[in-house]
């Protein structure tokens, strides 16, 4: 069910299971990429291509945005957002930044701390999704930076953790090509994340990858073995995809997965709780479309056991109206799924009816 609230987006055309509806939650967030949420209920998205970071406020409290407000301009792809202790951090392609009081501040917006600025500047994968984990550090990947390549700078095709204040900077995860997506386990705390497959080998190889590491330094096979069994024509000769960690589960192949969250809310029924929301971006490249959608991957006892669209309709044929870039739970249950291409942010809620 959807309800179209927005004449400009044709969310009536979303399909969805029984009992759900989307809306349009703010349908003026041109290049609307990672979202993250203030305590008081301010939703911050970043951007990609645009260079703005954005501040989305529902002052009325009736689930649907009432301002949208540019808090910051003129960045290097600020694609990723993470809130911590009442500070936004914002990721560039080479730095983190950090906006302090900044709920407080939200009309005259502070200028940004530096809170990092070693990373590398290449822009091909280049763009950051950026959340704090339960330990308390900020986790951020560093892309390789290119199709498929291997580099000495041993940070490239990893996803790297450092203190809020910018120190202890570290490798936590190899050999993972570029994930623009991850959460923790609400119960084990493990990180799963996404990974996107190289291109160039087909259509239908390799697939995305759904990963989970159980511990930090686990590699998981870029660029040597894609989706836990596929040797790279170029990098895996002399290499075996024994010696790197398996996917969780693969997904679509070229898909493009990016955002994805363990939903934690109650409003959903039971069976979904726990369960993975993985917004897929859409492949650019595949003779036949793919993606554009919200995936559903479901575990027992921290084993995928299944992956199955949950949302689609922003594709019609050959052309997609819209791309779904992160989903978001919040407080009362509902998922937020930001829009690069529609410039828009969506509420998917559940009634029951």
């Amino acid at each position: 069910m959807a309800s179209d609230k927005d004449d400009r987006l044709p969310v009536n055309t979303i399909r969805l299971p029984p009992g759900f509806k989307i809306d349009v939650y703010a349908g003026n967030v041109p290049d609307a990429r990672s979202m993250a949420l203030s305590p008081n209920g301010t939703l911050y998205v970043g951007t990609r291509t645009g260079g703005k970071v954005y501040a989305i406020l529902d002052n009325d409290k009736d689930n649907m945005a009432d301002e949208v407000l540019v808090i910051a301009s003129g960045l290097n792809m600020p694609n990723g957002v993470a809130y911590m202790n009442g500070s936004l951090y914002v990721a560039e392609i080479s730095r983190i930044l950090r906006y302090d009081d900044i709920d407080d501040r939200i009309q005259i917006p502070p200028d940004p701390v530096i809170v990092n600025d070693s990373f590398p500047s290449d822009e091909w994968h280049g763009w950051k999704f950026i959340r704090f984990g339960p330990d308390g550090m900020l986790y951020v990947p560093v892309g390789a930076p290119c199709n498929v390549c291997l580099r000495e700078d041993e940070r490239y095709a990893t996803i790297m953790r450092m203190m809020p204040d910018g120190t202890g900077l570290e490798i936590y995860a190899k050999g993972v090509r570029n994930t623009v997506g991850f959460d923790w386990h609400p119960d084990t705390e493990e990180l799963w994340f996404t990974d996107n497959g190289r291109d160039w080998l087909g259509d239908d190889l390799p697939p995305d990858e759904l990963n989970r590491a159980t511990e930090p330094g686990m590699h998981f096979g870029f660029p040597y073995c894609h989706g836990g069994y596929i040797s790279d024509p170029d990098y895996g000769k002399g290499r075996n995809c024994s010696e790197f960690a398996p996917p969780a589960i693969n997904l679509g192949p070229h898909v493009a997965a990016l955002g994805m969250r363990f939903y934690t809310g109650s409003m959903f029924p039971e069976e979904y709780r726990g369960q993975i929301f993985i917004a897929e971006h859409g492949s650019w490249n595949r003779k036949d479309p793919i993606g554009y959608r919200i995936t559903l991957v479901k575990i027992v006892n921290s084993t995928p056991v299944s992956y199955g669209v949950f949302a689609d309709g922003w594709l019609k044929g050959r052309e997609a109206w819209g791309r779904p870039v992160d989903v978001l739970v919040m407080p009362d249950g509902s998922m937020l799924v930001s829009d690069d291409k529609a410039g828009a942010i969506y509420r998917i809620s559940y009634d029951g009816e």
